[in-house]
Protein backbone atom coordinates (compact mmCIF):
# COMPACT_ATOMS: atom_id res chain seq x y z
CA UNK A 1 0.00 0.00 0.00
CA UNK A 2 1.07 3.69 -0.81
CA UNK A 3 0.03 5.85 1.99
CA UNK A 4 1.23 9.46 1.57
CA UNK A 5 0.82 12.06 3.50
CA UNK A 6 0.29 15.73 1.96
CA UNK A 7 1.86 18.88 3.75
CA UNK A 8 2.56 21.96 3.41
CA UNK A 9 1.82 25.36 4.53
CA UNK A 10 -1.84 26.96 3.46
CA UNK A 11 -1.35 27.70 -0.34
CA UNK A 12 1.18 25.28 -1.22
CA UNK A 13 -0.97 23.46 -3.73
CA UNK A 14 -2.01 20.29 -1.53
CA UNK A 15 -5.30 19.85 -2.89
CA UNK A 16 -4.78 20.69 -6.59
CA UNK A 17 -1.57 18.29 -6.08
CA UNK A 18 -3.45 15.52 -4.31
CA UNK A 19 -6.22 15.11 -6.84
CA UNK A 20 -3.32 14.35 -9.57
CA UNK A 21 -1.57 12.04 -7.17
CA UNK A 22 -5.22 10.38 -6.51
CA UNK A 23 -6.23 10.25 -10.28
CA UNK A 24 -2.39 8.69 -11.30
CA UNK A 25 -1.63 6.40 -8.69
CA UNK A 26 -5.58 5.23 -7.67
CA UNK A 27 -5.41 5.75 -4.38
CA UNK A 28 -8.05 6.34 -2.04
CA UNK A 29 -8.34 10.30 -0.23
CA UNK A 30 -8.77 11.00 3.36
CA UNK A 31 -9.91 14.28 4.16
CA UNK A 32 -10.23 14.90 7.87
CA UNK A 33 -12.70 17.77 7.23
CA UNK A 34 -14.81 15.25 4.80
CA UNK A 35 -14.78 12.38 7.87
CA UNK A 36 -15.37 14.66 10.04
CA UNK A 37 -18.10 16.23 8.63
CA UNK A 38 -19.82 13.14 8.08
CA UNK A 39 -19.67 11.85 10.72
CA UNK A 40 -21.82 14.47 12.24
CA UNK A 41 -24.20 14.68 9.55
CA UNK A 42 -24.97 10.83 9.40
CA UNK A 43 -25.35 11.49 13.50
CA UNK A 44 -22.84 8.65 14.34
CA UNK A 45 -21.91 7.74 17.57
CA UNK A 46 -18.35 9.26 16.71
CA UNK A 47 -19.86 12.27 14.75
CA UNK A 48 -22.37 13.33 18.13
CA UNK A 49 -19.21 13.33 20.41
CA UNK A 50 -17.11 15.40 18.00
CA UNK A 51 -20.17 17.93 17.54
CA UNK A 52 -20.52 18.04 21.37
CA UNK A 53 -16.45 19.33 20.84
CA UNK A 54 -16.83 21.93 18.17
CA UNK A 55 -19.91 23.73 19.17
CA UNK A 56 -18.05 23.93 22.57
CA UNK A 57 -15.33 25.59 20.39
CA UNK A 58 -13.12 23.04 20.89
CA UNK A 59 -10.36 20.88 19.42
CA UNK A 60 -11.92 17.65 18.39
CA UNK A 61 -9.28 15.25 19.97
CA UNK A 62 -6.71 13.56 18.65
CA UNK A 63 -8.21 10.16 19.93
CA UNK A 64 -11.18 10.39 18.45
CA UNK A 65 -10.18 11.46 14.66
CA UNK A 66 -7.89 8.25 14.85
CA UNK A 67 -11.11 6.65 15.52
CA UNK A 68 -12.72 7.78 12.64
CA UNK A 69 -9.92 8.12 10.11
CA UNK A 70 -9.56 4.16 11.42
CA UNK A 71 -13.09 3.87 10.50
CA UNK A 72 -12.93 5.12 7.03
CA UNK A 73 -9.54 3.13 6.35
CA UNK A 74 -11.15 0.07 7.13
CA UNK A 75 -14.08 1.08 4.38
CA UNK A 76 -11.56 1.46 1.51
CA UNK A 77 -9.86 -1.49 2.02
CA UNK A 78 -8.21 -3.00 -0.85
CA UNK A 79 -7.34 0.17 -2.62
CA UNK A 80 -3.87 0.72 -3.71
CA UNK A 81 -3.03 3.32 -0.58
CA UNK A 82 -4.17 6.73 0.98
CA UNK A 83 -3.60 10.20 0.56
CA UNK A 84 -3.77 11.59 3.99
CA UNK A 85 -5.23 15.34 3.71
CA UNK A 86 -5.28 17.77 6.74
CA UNK A 87 -3.81 15.10 8.86
CA UNK A 88 -1.69 14.80 11.06
CA UNK A 89 -1.03 18.33 11.92
CA UNK A 90 0.66 17.62 15.35
CA UNK A 91 3.77 14.97 16.27
CA UNK A 92 1.04 13.65 18.81
CA UNK A 93 -1.04 13.04 15.84
CA UNK A 94 1.24 11.14 13.48
CA UNK A 95 2.50 9.05 16.04
CA UNK A 96 -1.35 8.01 16.30
CA UNK A 97 -1.48 7.52 12.46
CA UNK A 98 1.47 5.57 12.58
CA UNK A 99 0.36 3.41 15.62
CA UNK A 100 -3.52 2.72 13.49
CA UNK A 101 -2.01 2.13 10.50
CA UNK A 102 0.54 -0.30 11.96
CA UNK A 103 -2.31 -2.09 13.50
CA UNK A 104 -3.28 -2.95 9.85
CA UNK A 105 -0.17 -3.93 9.03
CA UNK A 106 0.75 -0.45 6.76
CA UNK A 107 2.50 2.37 7.93
CA UNK A 108 2.99 6.12 6.01
CA UNK A 109 4.97 5.37 2.71
CA UNK A 110 6.01 9.23 2.74
CA UNK A 111 5.16 12.62 3.92
CA UNK A 112 5.11 15.35 1.03
CA UNK A 113 6.50 18.37 1.94
CA UNK A 114 5.39 20.54 -0.57
CA UNK A 115 7.85 23.78 -0.27
CA UNK A 116 6.68 27.25 -0.99
CA UNK A 117 8.42 31.00 -0.06
CA UNK A 118 5.79 32.77 1.88
CA UNK A 119 5.21 35.62 -0.11
CA UNK A 120 4.23 33.66 -2.93
CA UNK A 121 1.66 31.83 -0.38
CA UNK A 122 0.14 35.07 0.78
CA UNK A 123 -0.04 36.03 -3.45
CA UNK A 124 -1.28 32.80 -4.17
CA UNK A 125 -3.78 32.73 -1.29
CA UNK A 126 -4.67 36.61 -1.94
CA UNK A 127 -5.49 35.14 -5.50
CA UNK A 128 -7.51 32.41 -4.06
CA UNK A 129 -9.42 34.70 -2.12
CA UNK A 130 -10.40 36.93 -5.22
CA UNK A 131 -11.52 33.87 -7.43
CA UNK A 132 -13.31 31.73 -4.81
CA UNK A 133 -14.40 34.72 -2.37
CA UNK A 134 -13.54 32.29 0.40
CA UNK A 135 -13.99 34.41 3.37
CA UNK A 136 -10.67 33.29 5.23
CA UNK A 137 -8.14 34.39 2.31
CA UNK A 138 -7.34 37.86 3.16
CA UNK A 139 -4.12 38.91 4.55
CA UNK A 140 -5.13 39.45 7.88
CA UNK A 141 -6.20 35.73 8.05
CA UNK A 142 -3.70 34.28 5.94
CA UNK A 143 -0.52 35.80 7.60
CA UNK A 144 -2.56 34.50 11.14
CA UNK A 145 -2.30 30.80 9.57
CA UNK A 146 0.59 31.15 8.31
CA UNK A 147 2.03 31.85 12.01
CA UNK A 148 -0.07 28.57 13.26
CA UNK A 149 1.38 26.35 10.45
CA UNK A 150 4.74 27.57 11.75
CA UNK A 151 5.01 26.84 15.19
CA UNK A 152 2.08 24.34 15.22
CA UNK A 153 2.62 22.35 12.12
CA UNK A 154 5.85 22.76 10.42
CA UNK A 155 7.52 20.45 13.35
CA UNK A 156 6.11 17.65 11.91
CA UNK A 157 8.76 17.65 9.16
CA UNK A 158 11.02 16.97 11.54
CA UNK A 159 9.45 13.72 12.59
CA UNK A 160 8.99 12.49 9.40
CA UNK A 161 12.89 13.20 8.44
CA UNK A 162 13.80 11.13 11.85
CA UNK A 163 11.38 8.17 10.09
CA UNK A 164 12.97 8.28 7.11
CA UNK A 165 9.78 9.24 5.19
CA UNK A 166 10.55 12.89 4.55
CA UNK A 167 10.57 13.99 0.79
CA UNK A 168 10.81 17.67 -0.03
CA UNK A 169 8.95 19.18 -2.97
CA UNK A 170 9.58 22.10 -4.34
CA UNK A 171 6.13 23.73 -5.08
CA UNK A 172 6.66 26.60 -7.31
CA UNK A 173 6.16 26.28 -10.97
CA UNK A 174 3.24 25.36 -13.21
CA UNK A 175 1.46 22.74 -11.90
CA UNK A 176 2.52 19.98 -14.05
CA UNK A 177 6.11 20.80 -13.14
CA UNK A 178 5.64 20.48 -9.48
CA UNK A 179 3.46 16.98 -9.95
CA UNK A 180 6.01 15.77 -12.36
CA UNK A 181 8.28 16.26 -8.97
CA UNK A 182 5.75 14.38 -6.90
CA UNK A 183 5.21 11.60 -9.61
CA UNK A 184 8.95 10.88 -9.72
CA UNK A 185 9.19 10.81 -5.74
CA UNK A 186 6.12 8.61 -5.69
CA UNK A 187 7.32 5.97 -8.22
CA UNK A 188 11.27 5.55 -6.97
CA UNK A 189 9.21 5.16 -3.17
CA UNK A 190 6.63 2.29 -4.91
CA UNK A 191 9.04 0.72 -6.99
Amino acid sequence: MLNVVIFGAPGSGKGTQSERIIEQFGLAHISTGDVLRAEMKNDTELGKIAKDYIEKGQLVPDELIVDMLAKVLDEKKGSNGVIFDGFPRTIPQAIALKNMLNERGTDVSVMLNLQVEEEELINRLLERGKVSGRSDDNLETIKSRLEVYHSQTAPLADYYIKEGKHVAIQGVGSIDEIFDRIKKALEEINA
